[in-house]
């Protein structure tokens, strides 16, 4: 029998710790590979962490509700055979004592390594490096120092030294906060877990990109008809998947994307670049529990009107389930938010930043319409609304995308042709 000391893996692109939520083992049990140990939460969403090996816990390292980094150790294993490699790059060696604290930081020394070694959220240290700032130089307001996001936006809303070489506020000179008189019969919800993930993501997302929307109606008649016969073909073959409107229009997207595919990008902030993706990866938003969470649908292009249907129900079940993968909400080039037969005549999303719009789909309901004969006829409309990030993407651009899209809605069998 051999120790086996798991580290805390890869979390995705971008992220370098997260909290950890719940631990589902304890120092004595039994795992089999790939059963799950821990779960942590990002700032994309909660994720379960599988064990590689088969073993016995002997120790677990961490608290719930504390903070983890990647590579940091997590659990000790009792494994058969003998000890497995570390993998390269993945932290101290597992002859390294566990309980040992990590050193204090030193006076002097490159910005990156100290950087390291600062209590601050995977959000608070993209700000700070998107602005060329030293984390290390920034006092923290947070529990044991940790560098929050608000010390962050004081740093830069009020430095005027050169770029590094700032002079930090000091704690009075901030404004404060303004507080909430107590009432009879309040009550306090404090912000954690996903919730607070949201909330700081949603503040970096309007606080970064300047968004603009854009709102149009669907005349989804012809989509309605060509949907309820697709759906009585699937049953009468004895198939269970059924369609919902949304496959139709990821592959609607997709196509309007491929013409205008400025708007299939991330922005690259510390480069300050426009990346246009080369892949159609497409975010569906779906609530939760605990909160929105935007799973990510890979190679959308290239899955039928039935795969697109299967995938979304696949995710969405995940997502309420807390068993989402991080490679399966990541990697992203734009995002569909839709609440169905709730959402509304129309609404401003927020851009699931880096990418650089986001489509809202909203209430479909019948309303007499005048059609081109200045008849009075009653359709099935819809509207359509897209949020997008105004640096790069110009109003026209974004209304032409939009049309794109509602021509092959209005249109539905044009998306036989449109695909790959």
């Amino acid at each position: 029998m051999a120790t086996f000391e798991f580290k805390l893996p890869d979390l995705g692109e971008g992220v370098v710790e997260g909290e950890l939520v719940q631990w589902h083992v304890k120092p004595g049990d039994q795992v089999q590979e790939d059963q799950t140990l821990a779960e942590v939460m990002t700032d994309k969403a909660t994720v379960t962490v599988p064990t590689p090996k088969a073993g016995r816990v002997l120790q677990i390292h961490g608290k719930e509700g504390e903070m983890v980094k990647v590579h940091q150790l997590l659990v000790s294993l009792e494994v058969e055979g003998d000890v497995p490699a570390q993998p390269a790059g993945h932290g101290a060696p597992a002859a390294a004592a566990p309980s040992a604290q990590p050193a204090p930081m030193a006076a002097q020394g490159n910005g990156p390594e100290a950087a390291s070694k600062v209590l601050a959220t995977p959000l608070t240290r993209r700000m700070a490096r998107e602005h060329g700032l030293e984390l290390s130089r920034i006092p923290g307001s947070g529990p044991h120092g940790r560098i929050m996001k608000a010390d962050v936006v004081a740093v830069i809303e009020g430095a005027h030294a050169e770029r590094n070489e700032f002079v930090a506020p000091s704690a009075q000179a901030r404004p404060a906060a303004p507080s909430v008189l107590p009432g009879l019969a309040d009550e306090r919800i404090p912000l954690r877990g996903l919730r607070k993930k949201i909330a700081e993501k949603m503040v970096r997302s309007k606080f970064t990109a300047p968004h603009f929307g854009f709102v149009e109606e669907v005349d989804a008649t012809e989509l309605v008809a060509l949907r309820k016969r697709l759906n009585a073909s699937l049953a009468a073959s004895g198939e269970q998947t059924k369609l919902s409107f949304l496959p139709f229009i990821v592959k609607a997207v997709i196509a309007a994307l491929k013409k205008y595919p400025h708007i299939n990008a991330n922005m690259d902030e510390a480069a300050q670049e426009l990346v246009v993706r080369g892949e159609f990866n497409i975010g569906i938003a779906v609530a939760t529990n605990e909160g929105l969470t935007v799973p990510v649908i890979k190679h959308a292009d290239r899955l039928t009107l039935r795969d697109l249907a299967s995938e979304v129900v696949r995710l969405s079940t995940a997502a309420r389930e807390r068993k989402l993968k991080m490679d399966e909400l990541t990697g992203g080039t734009f995002t569909i938010t839709s609440l169905g037969q709730t959402g509304g005549i129309f609404a401003t999303p927020i851009i699931n930043h880096p990418e650089v719009g986001i489509m809202g789909v909203h209430r479909m309901r019948k309303r007499p319409v005048v059609d081109e004969n200045d008849q009075i006829v009653v359709r099935e409309m819809m509207n359509l609304s897209i949020s997008a990030d105004h640096r790069v993407i110009d109003g026209q651009v974004a209304a032409d995308f939009v049309y794109e899209v509602i021509k092959y809605l209005e249109h539905p069998d044009m998306l036989f042709l449109a695909m790959a």
